[in-house]
């Protein structure tokens, strides 16, 4: 009888590979399993197997070396990462049974073993900038993997009297979901040229939205139990549903900001919602080329210092930013830039007395202008290039 179900196996091979149709194959009311991988080179996932075969797995995680996650954001807001839970089920064994002396031989239909997946931990971004600006805001992309469960075959049988059809359930499937990053630049209030009013600035709103992948489900499957004249049966199958939850990645916003107004003098005072600056002329502070502080600057930097020590918060930083015209070459606007910014730190820290562990000189060079160097027709600008010479010491409040 063995040789009997053998022969049957090995020519429903031979029929599918020459492209027959894999319905019920039967020799000689032999028993023959339909609809089983014994009968098909190549079968889509959750097809059943033969016994000993590992679980099905659904569409992992997004493949390639994650990048580690932030625990902390220096310049923002972090975003908690989410947690997908794993979904597994197990594998359902369709015991061997002896039917008219036929031997009918064990299936099984494999689980489901979708790993647990996971949205990182991100950060919003507001990047530093010099004094009287505001900085550009960002909120990175943020993506859902795709997911799938397998569906699920369930072989026929024929054997004597005993015909049970193929079962087929249809698996479930979502595409990765993808919300896209949100900015807005920079934004800088600009001196007129012949000083006074210095308008405010605004720097709008950043909002990413939510981001949902909707849940996935693969119904239930059940066969009934068949037996012949002699309660020989085939037993009853019955493979759980399988559900994958909804994921929702809530949205994220990082607030509209402002730089008020101001009266522009000699050291331009820039009050923002929680922030501090003076912006001095250089050439207030020194003279050509040069990062040695004038005697007649040390009255406005000790009005400065004062302004600094009653405003800022508890141990915020004091940035301190030269900047120069476009005057010379880059690398010797950016030298100067770096000079002047540690002379004005080394004079509020030993002259002013500003903690100097919270002071922290910059150089921009020539890359931050707040006025133009040249004129429309392409000459230079005498008065856009003072204006661009100067340093702003800022701090939040």
């Amino acid at each position: 009888m063995a040789k009997a179900v053998l022969v049957a196996s090995l020519l429903a091979m031979v029929l599918s590979g020459c492209g027959a149709p894999l319905g019920m194959v039967s020799l000689d009311d032999k028993p023959a399993v339909t609809g089983s991988p014994a009968t098909s080179a190549a079968a889509p996932p959750g097809t059943p197997q033969p016994p000993g075969t590992p679980a099905a797995s659904g569409t992992p995680a997004a493949s390639g070396t994650p990048a580690a996650e932030p625990t902390s954001c220096p310049h923002g807001e972090l975003i908690p990462a989410v947690e997908i839970p794993a979904v597994r089920t197990d594998p359902v064994v369709i015991p061997e049974v002896v039917i008219d002396g036929v031997t009918v031989p064990s299936v099984t239909i494999p689980g489901v073993d979708i790993p647990a997946q996971r949205v990182p931990a991100q950060c919003t971004e507001i990047a530093p900038a010099p004094g009287g600006c505001l900085g550009k805001a960002s909120i990175p992309p943020v993506e859902i993997p795709a997911v799938e469960i397998p569906p699920v075959d369930i072989p026929g049988v024929k054997v004597g009297d005993i015909e049970l059809d193929p079962v087929h359930v249809d698996g479930d499937r979502e595409e990765a979901r993808r919300q896209e990053g949100r900015s807005a630049p920079e934004e800088c209030q600009v001196v007129p040229k012949d000083g006074g009013f210095v308008p405010s600035v605004f720097r709008s709103s950043v909002y990413r939205p939510s981001l949902y992948r909707p849940s996935l489900y693969r119904r239930s499957v059940w066969r009934r139990e068949a037996c012949n004249d002699k309660n020989e049966c085939i037993p009853e199958i019955d493979i759980p549903a399988v559900e994958v939850p909804a994921v929702d990645v809530p949205a994220v916003e990082i607030p509209s900001a402002e730089l008020k107004a101001y009266e522009a003098g000699a050291s331009d005072a820039l009050e923002g919602e929680d922030s501090i600056a003076f912006s001095i002329k250089a050439d207030v502070l020194f003279d050509f080329d040069s990062a040695t502080i004038k005697p007649a600057a040390k009255a406005e930097l000790k009005r400065v210092a004062r302004e600094i020590a009653k405003k800022a918060a508890d141990d915020a930083v004091i940035n301190v930013d030269g900047h120069t015209d476009a005057k010379g070459s880059d690398d010797h606007n950016q030298a100067l830039s770096e000079r002047r910014a540690r002379a004005v730190v080394d004079w509020l820290a030993t002259e002013g007395g500003l903690d100097r562990s919270r002071l922290k000189a910059r150089g921009y060079g020539e890359s931050k202008p707040v006025a133009p160097n040249t004129k429309r027709d392409g000459s230079d600008d005498p008065e856009g290039r003072a204006k661009n010479r100067r340093v702003v010491v800022s701090t939040a409040t």
